[in-house]
């Protein structure tokens, strides 16, 4: 059985969810961390459901192996579809959609709220949802930017593919008054300054990655399963799995994560 020393089980569709990996090295920097991102079957959010429930489940079960007391869904396409399903597991599951909305809600001023996100998590109006049952007033915007993973992934962050791009999606929203922006993928903050320059200074964002760090810190206190042995922070207590790409995720993580990723493998998701 899983105890306090165990690792926590992080996973995304690629490289997105090392956002949520920094906020709770950052935040918990005692625990061991595994993290799996799905580099071969990257991007999730023009897939269907059906789909990207099967491709949780396998993470799900190969996560399971490594004896983690907790996962977290560091993907929002894979939290809007796939919970319903992988969260009847007995571990603690923590997804990063709830903890973005509700941070919006208290952000708003005047009650307009953007959502960024991929194709499958706009089409499930999840975060609609969660912000409506907080607030009926609330009027939510949802935009739909797919080439933004496959231009994150490719490491084209600071370049001007990227900001024309983010420009067509944006400026929608930008004519939409709203004043408060969820980055409703974990992708999305590694451009948080392009969409920042695009929106202005009037409108807020919302990174998700930073709440659902706390919310999972509070979680495993209150499950007992915070690591009272400081393990420190030089990358020895976190390792990475890939389905594919070892060496260009190493490269980009290390970009990302700076006490540099020490361990990364490639395994064959297929056969969980």
């Amino acid at each position: 059985m899983p105890n306090n020393h165990s690792p926590i089980g992080i996973f995304d569709s690629g490289v997105g969810g090392l956002t949520v990996f920094r906020e709770i090295m950052r935040q918990i920097p005692g625990e061991r961390i595994v993290y799996f991102g799905d580099t071969a079957r990257v991007p999730y959010g023009s897939k269907s459901p059906e789909t990207i429930t099967r491709y949780a489940g396998q993470i799900v079960r190969f996560l399971k192996t490594h004896k983690v007391k907790a996962i977290v869904v560091a993907c929002n396409t894979a939290s809007a579809l796939a919970m319903d399903e992988i969260g009847k597991n007995e571990l603690p599951i923590i997804e990063v959609i709830k903890p973005g909305a509700k941070t919006a809600v208290e952000t708003t001023i005047n009650g307009r709220i953007g959502v960024i996100a991929t194709e499958a998590t706009t089409k499930s109006n999840i975060y609609a949802h969660y912000i409506k049952n907080l607030d009926q007033s609330l009027t939510i915007i949802g935009k739909a930017c797919p080439l933004l993973v496959p231009l994150v992934e490719e490491g084209l962050l600071n370049d001007s593919v990227t900001d024309n791009v983010a420009g067509r999606y944006l400026n929608e929203l930008v004519d939409a008054d709203i004043d408060t922006l969820i980055l409703g993928c974990t992708h999305y903050p590694l451009i948080r300054e392009t969409i920042a320059k695009i929106m202005g200074e009037n409108v807020k964002l919302v990174n998700p990655a930073y709440e659902t760090a706390r919310e999972l810190k509070a979680l495993l206190a209150a499950n007992h399963l915070l690591n009272d042995q400081e393990m420190g922070t030089n990358g020895g207590q976190y390792h990475f799995y890939v389905s594919d790409g070892a060496e260009k995720f190493k490269r980009f993580a290390d970009s990302i994560i700076k006490c540099g990723v020490l361990s990364i493998k490639t395994v064959n998701i297929d056969d969980y």
